[in-house]
């Protein structure tokens, strides 16, 4: 779908009809202070503002239905419409409030869901020495596995779906990883979303042709895990929100909106912090 890159012509997006799937920018999940309520101690609802409708979206993001690529804290019609489709996906009832019952299930974690919250699942894994691979933030069968692996030697049922006994069990041993920051020197060229047969939508499910004011770059999971908030050298704060076959080891697609300011971009070296 690249209308232009400098040196790759390998397609960025699939054709619309694809599933496709999402984190975004502030993807680093909101931790609630002492005293505070966590996400599923309170009704969340439109016009509400806070770090609990934050967390929210990063789940939204993670299970491929918020659009947008920042996590702002704000329950507006976006938020409640990512809600409604999540909730009758989830065969519950769709009044795009999240209730109890909507965040109890979007909070269980399993083989399709992509982002932030995933990558902390494959880091505890790690810290139970049950996962070896990248904490590259997509559940697939070697996350399944680890999990179903832990569960069973916590005499819990091994359907490799991590929900909120596993969660209960995992959390026993801290996680250090969490909220550090690495810093890498990448090759980068860009993209646009513009392109004839192409959905502009992103392997997180960040709708690029809707929301043109995103700030998102394609990176190698391997490298960048989907959905961490990253500080791009010259492009700013974005979120690592997408794919793409050209993009291995240390290189990332940076997305433009404009043509000209693809083309303005070119291939450059450039510094990326990656927040975890």
């Amino acid at each position: 779908m690249l209308i232009w890159k400098p040196r790759r012509n390998e397609p960025m997006f699939k054709k619309t009809g694809t599933l496709l799937g999402v984190c975004m920018l502030g993807a680093v999940l909101f931790t609630p202070a002492k005293g505070e309520a966590a996400l599923g101690d309170q009704l969340l609802h439109k016009g509400m503002s806070n770090g609990d409708v934050k967390e929210l979206q990063t789940y939204l993001l993670t299970k491929q239905v918020y659009p947008y690529y920042d996590s702002t804290g704000n329950y507006g019609s976006i938020t409640e419409e990512a809600v409604r489709d999540f909730q009758k996906k989830a065969g519950i009832k769709s009044d795009g409030i999240a209730g109890p019952q909507t965040i109890a299930k979007i909070k269980v974690l399993k083989p399709g869901n992509i982002g932030k919250p995933v990558a902390d699942l494959q880091n505890k894994l790690k810290a139970w020495n049950v996962y070896s691979g990248a904490a590259d933030g997509m559940y697939g069968s070697g996350t399944k596995n680890a999990v179903a692996r832990f569960q069973s030697q916590k005499g819990l049922s091994a359907d490799g779906i991590a929900g909120p006994r596993t969660f209960n069990e995992l959390n026993k041993r801290v996680n250090t990883a969490s909220g550090t920051v690495k810093e890498v020197t990448v090759h980068s060229t860009a993209y646009t979303a513009s392109c004839k047969g192409c959905s502009g939508v992103t392997k997180m499910g960040i709708d690029l042709n809707r929301f043109d004011d995103s700030k998102v770059i394609a990176v190698d999971p391997n490298v960048i895990p989907l959905g961490s908030a990253v500080e791009v050298e010259g492009y700013g704060r974005a979120v690592a929100g997408d794919v793409g076959g050209a993009i291995n080891g240390n290189e990332i697609d940076v997305f433009f909106d404009d043509l000209n300011e693809a083309m303005n971009w070119g291939s450059r070296q450039v510094k990326v912090k990656v927040y975890r």
